[in-house]
């Protein structure tokens, strides 16, 4: 096998495992605070509205686009590294 076909299947590896721990970390986000934490969250007030219910509806929305600028970060520091 060549250098660069193993360096190809090693860059691929490392994508598909960020890819899967990120894609983790937003499925679990949502039920978690939106579902589990909802009680405990409702004892804060946001304008008026309980905490929880805030976190159900825009809670995951919000840990999804920052998991995207963390994506785009590890991925441009992963290029710029060759790892």
């Amino acid at each position: 096998m060549s250098r660069s076909s193993e360096d190809s299947r090693v860059h691929w590896r490392n994508t598909l495992r960020r890819t899967a721990l990120l894609l983790a970390i937003w499925s679990i986000a949502g039920p978690v605070c939106g579902i589990l934490l909802v009680d405990r969250l409702n004892g804060l007030q946001i304008g008026g509205v309980p905490l929880g219910f805030w976190v159900s509806l825009q809670g995951s929305i919000y840990v999804f686009v920052v998991l995207i600028f963390l994506y785009a970060l590890l991925s441009d520091r992963a290029e710029r590294t060759g790892h």
